[in-house]
């Protein structure tokens, strides 16, 4: 899971941009879907107008915020501006104002309450609703690209309650902590198998021992009090957790993990975020994992608590190592979902990242030791725009959370002793966070639907 280190503050002179970067919006889902209005004024820059409403919450016609555009992006803007690149131009404005989240993943208590604060007053002056990422919990990303992190418990609880402080009475989405059900220190899954994240350190003797504070314990602690202080300090805020996506944990398992985390005193939970599945399928997923947290917490009495009953999308047939979302089966585990709910309804929601999805996940054509198909995959696109009118009972939006165009991290497909990623021509991948402008320019050109 990666972003930049920006935090959320303003990116300096973006407002300066020319008349041309707004003006390549145009038809870009700045508002709700709809096309935008462009007005210039003063000295022939351009500002973005809409006649978006006040939202008070994710209703169908929710308007997002559109954040700053990347510094690097408006710089690769102005060079396909000399080159004459118009089309390309287009598509990389057109991606640039389209509603996006802003991340906050560093500082003290009080830098990430200022920066919190003041992308709700923006967001307000525009009638917008802002999705805020909130990342920062200790060992995030398990020490992969985007290692770093609150040094402990009691910093990351201060940092949170600080992040809850800038949002206070404001409306917001908050994604909580991408990757942090996921990927838990020295954890064992609902069915006794040992994960693979276990960092460490080097102690006073030079042995290599357990990280201090990286347990389950301690992350499932940490985001309860995260749940709590955000409920607590900003009522208005739409908060959800990490539920992974729909090829990765399997129902039962992500049920079990958001319902220790606190889900049921949250809104619900997030889906796909930073990764290529598709919108479909996420929506078939989170709507089983909302099943299976009814069926352990309030179904069939004979069902309480055995989240490890839950059907879920990995297929018997091929001994659990593959999903299924064919008709059949889906209509398979529905059925035997709605067997262990007992007549109950299901109430978790859930939001779906299509940010980067467009053309779903990918397959390569090569083989490599470690394809890495979740870090800077080729042929990508852009999926949906975001939206609050999804049409699925519990799917309270479709957004675009991971920043497109930042790199997920300096991939080399598991080839011992290269820094070099051969599915981009053998270059060095930008770091985790950085702006990578060819698979920026190939997000928004293979965009799915197209950009305009």
């Amino acid at each position: 899971m990666n972003t930049s280190e920006r935090d959320g503050v303003s990116r300096t002179g973006w407002r300066n941009a020319p008349a041309l970067w707004a003006l390549a919006a145009c038809g870009a889902a700045a508002c709700g879907g709809e096309p935008s209005e462009l007005a210039a004024v003063g000295d022939g820059k351009a500002a973005l107008t809409a006649s978006c409403g006040d939202p008070r919450s994710l209703a169908p016609d929710t308007q997002f915020f559109v954040r700053p555009p990347d510094a690097d992006a408006i710089k690769q803007f102005g060079s396909l501006l000399q080159a004459r690149q118009f089309g390309d131009a287009r598509r990389l404005g057109a991606l640039e104002a389209t509603p996006q989240a802003v991340w906050f993943s560093s500082g003290s208590p009080s830098d990430v309450e200022t920066a919190v604060r003041n992308t709700m007053r923006t967001a307000a002056h525009e009638r917008r609703v802002p999705v805020l990422v909130a990342y920062n919990v200790p060992f995030r990303d398990c020490a992969q690209y985007s290692a770093g992190g609150a040094i402990d418990t009691a910093s990351y609880e201060a940092w949170i309650d600080g992040f809850a402080r800038g949002i206070g009475d404001g409306n917001a989405v908050v994604i909580l902590e991408p990757d942090g059900l996921g990927l838990i220190p020295y954890n064992t899954t609902l069915f006794g198998a040992a994960e693979w994240c276990k960092p460490t350190v080097t102690d006073a003797q030079g042995n290599t021992v357990a990280a201090p504070g990286a347990s389950p314990t301690e992350r499932y602690a940490q985001l309860n009090y995260a749940v709590d202080s955000i409920e607590a300090k900003a009522p208005r805020a739409a908060l959800y957790l990490d539920g992974t996506h729909s090829a990765w944990l399997g129902v039962g398992e992500a049920a079990y993990r958001l319902v220790t985390a606190g889900v049921q005193r949250a809104q619900g939970f997030f889906l796909n975020v930073s990764n290529y599945q598709p919108t479909d399928q996420n929506a078939q997923f989170g709507t089983w994992v909302s099943d299976c947290i009814t069926a352990a917490t309030a179904g069939a009495p004979w069902a309480a608590g055995h989240f490890d009953w839950c059907p879920s999308q990995y297929d018997p047939a091929t001994n659990y190592t593959t999903v299924n979302f064919t008709p059949d089966f889906e209509a398979t585990v529905t059925a035997g979902l709605a067997n262990l709910m007992g007549g109950a309804a299901a109430t978790t929601h859930f939001v779906i990242d299509t940010s980067r999805n467009g053309q779903g996940p990918w397959t390569p054509t090569v083989t490599y030791p470690d394809a890495e198909t979740w870090c800077n995959p080729p042929d990508r696109g852009v999926g949906p725009r975001p939206t609050a009118a999804t049409g699925i009972a519990l799917a309270d939006a479709e957004l675009w959370i991971k920043t497109p165009g930042e790199s997920d991290g300096s991939c080399n497909r598991g080839i011992a002793g290269s820094t070099t990623d051969p599915e981009w021509g053998g270059i060095v991948d930008p770091a985790a966070g950085a702006w990578f402008p060819q698979q920026a320019l190939q997000l928004a050109t293979l965009a799915n639907p197209a950009l305009f």
